[in-house]
């Protein structure tokens, strides 16, 4: 079944039925983050048709209504909003940036359980929302250590969009670069669409930097991964981001990723009997032509099945008897066994360096 599109002149959105519950899945198909819909998409479809096969929740089937979470913040809330107003979803999930959280949660204000699938920058504890992503104390803070310990790495420039997530990120590096003898050399932020980077360029190469923190989303990053290569500075200085997928790598090209690095709770390549069986069955699915697989897309299978793990352990689809059993949640992912502490999800997270188009997972962080 594919999940339903919300239709852009939608006004009074139609009650659900009574035999369906509908999570509503907010994922960007247009803008920077446009480029990891189709991979959110295909994944949380895989997730809905293997509840449905296993019966379904709380003897419900399950439905998908696709929201585009590429729009601006404020008009995705508004969406949202309508939607839970007219009853017509019990629960929300996918993979937007946290500049659409930022508006999404306040708007849903813990009328239905919200599961937010994107890494982010961490503190999110408003009622009934559920954290599936790595947050920089899993996957920042040890690779930078790792890039101390085992490279010699101390100095580093931040390259960031201009929002919330890359702000706060960078705000966690300094003081995880505090604590290993490490330096900021330069900061430096741009509008979400930018295309041209050469007075960040610029600035790079004068920082004396050793490495920059790509905090930079989507076709940003494809386009600063160009330009970085052109302007020669692969050579000698290397990049880490800790969101970045295979997209993102096929849209560089295999001659832009050299010294490219990122951390992540998923691999494709990850070669763990749940990454492996998770591959197959999306494939088996889908077909070699499908959407990259990656950790952004697998991220929204991911808010799916937490949700509805929730939703069965506690025997109801409503935020406070969900919240009341939340704590300690265990349950078998492509991620390995996940655990829900504080409304974050407990995982593994590993370390990987581009190697041409593919990522080469070096180790367990």
């Amino acid at each position: 079944m594919t999940p339903r599109a919300v239709p852009q002149h939608l006004t009074v959105p139609p009650a659900r039925e009574r035999d369906v519950l509908t999570m509503a899945l907010v994922i960007p198909l247009q803008g920077p983050a446009g480029i990891f819909g189709p991979s959110c998409e295909s994944c949380a479809e895989l997730a809905m048709e293997e509840i449905n096969a296993e019966g379904g929740v709380l003897g419900r089937r399950l439905d998908l209504m696709t929201v585009d979470g590429g729009a601006a913040p404020a008009a995705v809330a508004r969406e949202v909003d309508a939607l839970v107003g007219a009853g017509a979803i019990d629960a929300v999930t996918g993979w937007h940036i946290s500049a659409v959280r930022e508006a999404v949660a306040p708007a849903i204000a813990g009328r239905i359980p919200y599961a937010y699938t994107a890494l982010y920058e961490g503190g999110e504890h408003r009622p009934g929302v559920f954290m599936t992503g790595e947050t920089p104390d899993q996957q920042l803070g040890p690779t930078l250590e790792w890039f101390a310990r085992s490279v010699g790495v101390r100095r580093w420039t931040i390259v960031g969009d201009d929002y919330v997530w890359p702000r706060r990120t960078a705000r966690a590096a300094r003081r995880f670069l505090r604590g290993i003898g490490g330096t900021v050399c330069d900061e430096m932020y741009v509008p979400l669409g930018t295309e041209r980077f050469t007075g960040v360029l610029r600035r790079v190469e004068r920082s004396g930097c050793e490495a920059v923190l790509m905090l930079l989303i989507g076709q940003d990053a494809v386009e600063f991964n160009r330009a970085f290569a052109a302007w020669g500075l692969d050579r000698d200085v290397l990049r880490f981001s800790s969101l970045i997928d295979e997209n993102v790598l096929l849209a560089s090209g295999a001659e832009n990723t050299r010294g490219l690095m990122t951390s992540a709770g998923y691999f494709e390549d990850l070669a763990t009997r749940s990454c492996l069986d998770f591959a197959a069955s999306y494939f088996r699915r889908f077909g070699p032509q499908a959407p990259v697989l990656n950790s952004l897309g697998e991220s929204s299978y991911e808010g799916v099945r937490l949700l509805t793990e929730l939703m069965r352990r506690a025997a109801s689809a409503e935020v406070r008897p969900m919240t009341a059993v939340a704590e300690g949640l265990a349950y078998e992912s492509p991620r390995g066994t996940v655990v829900l502490r504080d409304r974050h999800l407990r995982q593994r997270v590993f370390l990987a360096a581009a190697d041409g188009l593919v990522w080469d997972v070096i180790q367990e962080l």
